[in-house]
Parts: structure tokens; sequence; C-alpha cells
């Protein structure tokens, strides 16, 4: 082989990797939040392209590429032990206006028929070509499907993506997959499973867009399940042979029978709409219903027919980080509201005892057989004893309103967390907390995750 001497090389057409750093970019608004570190709206300064800028947390080095290969960046302030140098490594994307979750919380948003089989479609194509190049995605949900202001949907939030073989031999972890949208399967404990998880995700994303919310919130493994069985039925061998084997079958089993009731729950849906959703939702994830077969379903090809992508309605920027921050500030400002109003009302009503009563007060009245005339005793009053002002004590049963002091701040909902975006209608992002159960406290020690 021939090599070229050191004269001979074009030096001026090397990359000059590492070279181009944040500073290019002005960040403009914060539009994503997890586990993974920060996601920006930003502009590239020379070009003024709006991009995604997306910080990767390197807290732990020995994940990934090693720290000593990055080019520090500066950081002004500097951690305590004076090191004024930290590994910053971004990723640059290309913007989308929206995802699934922001632009579905919107106010007053409900989305048609078409609308709703154009994004189902265009997800499906998308699983397809994964499933079809051996990958799983094993974090569907809608805060990880993006689109933008044409109409185009696409799959982000490979972080959790794993290559998988045909025969479904290998141990995989099941802490995957965002609670709400997690299969029956894993939330057992098998970890032995293929492109059937996603699709059980795709069924829950299919079920909330038609039905306006989510189908499953639950707040743990375990209340998980018990909705996935109230309206999925209880399994057992007869509807998912194997299911008995899978580790915590046993220890999470419904103590009764339950019958599927997912039929008769979304009734109101379009016939084809809930064959559709019937064979994703299906228990054994052997005759879930694949991607492919999927996108052959008869509801995909009856009217209404799915819209031209570049049809859809153009919205303001919905990213469910900043849908969820506006509802939070939304709620504050309400309780802030009802707060002041109950405290003037309080101040309102706090009236002298004479003005109130018209009578004198109770230590200034003669007893009973006390002449009228006669002479009286003086009453010495403390310094709390002032007439002329409110009387009472300082705190008492009706100074605050129901429910506590005033002060105090509003609850945040709980829709499931998860996640990296913290409290807030959708639950956390990327892996939940690991389990724990108190009658099979070693079930973890002994196995090796990939």
């Amino acid at each position: 082989m021939a090599i070229a001497a050191p004269e001979q090389l074009n030096i001026s057409e090397v990359p000059a990797w590492g070279s181009r750093g944040v500073d290019c970019f002005e960040k403009l608004e914060q539009i994503g939040e997890g586990t993974y570190g920060q996601v920006y709206m930003a502009r590239e300064i020379k070009t003024g392209e709006i991009v995604a800028l997306k910080k990767i947390r390197m807290d732990n080095e020995r994940e990934g590429f090693p720290i000593t290969a990055i080019r520090p960046e500066k950081d002004e302030q500097g951690p305590p032990d004076g090191n004024k140098y930290r590994g910053g490594i971004y990723m640059v994307f290309e913007y989308m206006d929206h995802d699934l979750t922001g632009l579905a919380d919107r106010p007053a948003m409900r989305f048609s028929v078409p609308q709703i089989k154009c994004y189902m479609r265009q997800l499906l194509t998308g699983l397809h070509y994964c499933h079809v190049n051996q990958v799983l995605h094993r974090d569907i949900k809608g805060s990880n499907l993006l689109i933008d202001n044409e109409g185009n949907l696409k799959l982000a939030d490979f972080g959790l993506a794993r290559s998988f073989s045909s025969d479904h031999n290998a141990n995989l972890t099941n802490r995957v997959i965002t609670l709400w949208y997690r299969p029956p399967e894993l939330l057992l404990g098998t970890t032995k499973y293929g492109p059937a998880v996603d699709m059980w995700s795709v069924g829950c994303i299919f079920a909330e867009l038609l039905h306006g919310k989510p189908i499953f919130p639950g707040k743990d493994e375990p209340e998980q399940l018990n909705k996935i069985f109230e309206l999925c039925g209880a399994p057992n061998e007869d509807i998912w042979p194997g299911v008995s084997k899978i580790p915590w079958y046993n220890n999470l089993k419904p103590s009764r029978p339950m019958k599927r009731r997912l039929r008769e729950v979304f009734r109101h849906f379009d016939r084809h709409a809930l064959d559709l959703l019937d064979k994703m939702l299906t228990l054994d994830p052997s005759q879930r219903i694949s991607a492919k077969d999927a996108l052959d379903a008869e509801y995909f090809w009856t009217d209404p027919l799915p819209c031209d992508p570049k049809s859809l309605p153009k919205y303001e920027s919905s990213h469910e980080f900043q849908t969820k921050k506006k509802r939070q500030q939304q709620r504050q400002h309400e309780e802030n509201a009802k707060r002041q109003k109950l405290q003037h009302q309080q101040q309102h009503s706090r009236l002298p005892p004479i003005q109130q009563s018209g009578h004198a007060h109770a230590q200034m009245r003669p007893a009973p057989n006390a002449s009228m005339h006669g002479p009286q005793t003086q009453v010495v009053g403390g310094p709390s004893h002032h007439y002329g002002k409110p009387r009472g004590p300082s705190q008492g049963a009706g100074r605050y309103p129901p429910g506590g002091n005033p002060s105090g701040g509003y609850s945040h909902p709980n829709r499931g967390q998860g996640g990296g975006y913290g409290s807030g209608p959708y639950p956390p992002q990327g892996r939940g907390p690991p389990y724990w159960f108190k009658w099979h406290p070693g079930c973890w020690s002994s196995r090796r995750w990939r």
C-alpha cells in the first residue's frame, strides 16, 4: 500500500475535530429537559439557522467515550475544587416545532380523525423501518415524537434503543419505556422480548389521541399493572401461554378474575379504530400486531382517509417542557389570586366586638343582682384588652381558609413521574426507579443487565 509523503498531504482538507464550540450558537429558549441534560432552541450565529441544541451530561465518565478525549469547555464559576474546566458535549439537531405531547396539551386542542390517521401512519412507518433493521426503540412516548409545521412526524431520542436478534434469546433489561407506556411483559419482569414492546407503546399513544388523555396513568409498577389488567383483563395460561413462567408473575398476578373490557370502555370509538387498538393492546406479545400489519389495517384505508401532512394546521411552537411550564405558571397565578382574595375578605370581616354585637363587652356587664347605680368594680385589662381594636387570638380556627396556611404553595398534579421533566402532566422521562419488591428483595442481585 502506497503511503503519501507528508508534503503531499492536503492538511487544509482535514476536518478540525472539536474546533467548533457552543459559542457558535445563541441559546434562545429551553424546550426540554431529562436525565440526559437539557435541550435548547438555538440560532447558529454565522448562518442564522434555527437548530435544537442538546447538552449531554457527563456526570459518569465511565459511560460513553472517555471525557479525556473531549476538549474542555470553560466554566466561569468553576466547581468548588477550583478547576474551571469541565467536559461539555452538545449535539446539534434540526429544530422541530412541536412534540406530540406538547401539541396535544394545547388548550382546547382536539385532533381530527384525518389528523390522527396521518400521525399514526407516520409513526408506524418509522417504527416499521426500525424493526426491519432489527432496532428496538424502547422509549416510544408522545414527547419523543417530534412534529414540524409541515406536518412531518419523526421518531426521536434513541438513547434507550437496542439492536436485537430474531431468536429473542438475548437477556435485555426490563427497566425501559416510560411507565405509562410500558407493556405488561416488562412490568412482570421478562428479559426476553422483541418489537412487540414498542407496539404496546404505540397502542397507548393511539388510545390517548382518540380518548384525549392517557389511559394507563399509574403511579408505580403495581398500580400500572392493575390499570392494565382492569382494562385488558387478567393474564393466564389460556390467553397468554407461558405467562406463569415470567419472573414476577406470581408476585404481581391479580387476586381476582378480571375480564377484558377494552371494547366496552371504548365502544364510542370507530369500529376500525377499535379493532386496531384491540390488536395493539393484546396482552400476549406474540399475538400483538406488528407495525407492518398495522399499516395494512382497515382503519387507514376507510373514510376519512389520512390527510396530507402539508395540509395540517400550523401551530405556535409547543413542546411538553414549555406547555407544562405554562400550566404551572397559570396554576400559581390562580392560587395567588385566590389566596389574596381570601385574605382580603378576612381582613374586612374582623370588626370590634361592640360593633358586631351592638352590646357592651361581657366583662363590662353588671352582675345579675348588682345595682345599676351602685359602685362598680373596675375591670383591669391586660395589654390585649383594648376595646377599640379587634379582640381575639392572633391565630385561630377562622384565621385561615380550609386547607391550611394561605402562604403554602400549590400542589403539582400527580400524573406519573418519572423522568427527567419533574412533576407534570406526563410521566418522567427515561428510566424509572429500580424495582424493589418487599417480598423478593434479592431478585435483582443475581441478574446481569444489558
